[in-house]
């Protein structure tokens, strides 16, 4: 579930559609969970959907770790790629915004954690990074983690509307991790090696 101080709004002919923030969301708030209405297919139902079902699953789905296509029931699997992304992806089935997003930006993600099956060429940000491959979760990884552990200490410091989907437990080894009895999961146990 995408947070609810979002909405689904047009940007322009070249992206299509987004999500945009409604409400200043502080860094630190959960911005998605993956949650019981979310689908998932293996890649066994895939291989057998017509051609049409698999062309809006290569849309608007991500491979989580096991290889499974994971395709959000809200306007979550509208949030659009950036290099500069200012949500990240961690290894608890949430996301979580690494830096203040204010009312009309987009909530983004960077494609290079989520399995992309084939490479592609984003939008040029002005960054070195110009296309997105389906093994950058093994290159950026430490990168992606540096930024997660950044934001994790607000966790417990700002609204968190989404926080009663998480499963049942994590809450507590999240305040484990801010307070320095537990390891953070890395954002690479997400990764999934493609054949």
């Amino acid at each position: 579930m995408i947070h609810p101080h979002t909405e689904l709004r047009f940007i322009n002919e070249e992206i299509g559609h987004g999500v945009v923030a409604t409400k200043f969301i502080p860094a630190g708030t959960i911005t998605w969970v993956h949650d019981k209405l979310d689908r998932t297919f293996t890649k066994e139902e895939y291989n057998a959907m017509a051609p049409l079902y698999k062309t809006i699953l290569d849309t608007y789905t991500f491979r989580n770790n096991s290889g499974k296509y994971v395709l959000c029931w809200d306007h979550g699997r509208y949030v659009n790629h950036s290099f500069k992304s200012n949500c990240l992806s961690t290894a608890y089935d949430f996301e979580i915004a690494i830096r203040d997003i204010h009312p009309g930006e987009q909530l983004t993600d960077d494609y290079g954690y989520l399995n992309i099956a084939e490479p592609f060429r984003g939008i040029d940000e002005g960054t070195k990074r110009k296309v997105v491959y389906p093994d950058d979760l093994l290159r950026y990884y430490r990168v992606w983690d540096q930024k997660i552990e950044k934001a994790l200490p607000k966790l417990n410091k700002v609204e968190q509307p989404l926080k009663g989907l998480l499963e049942d437990g994590l809450w507590e080894t999240l305040e484990k991790i801010i307070g320095g009895k537990e390891p953070m999961a890395s954002i690479l146990s997400n990764y999934f090696h493609q054949e």
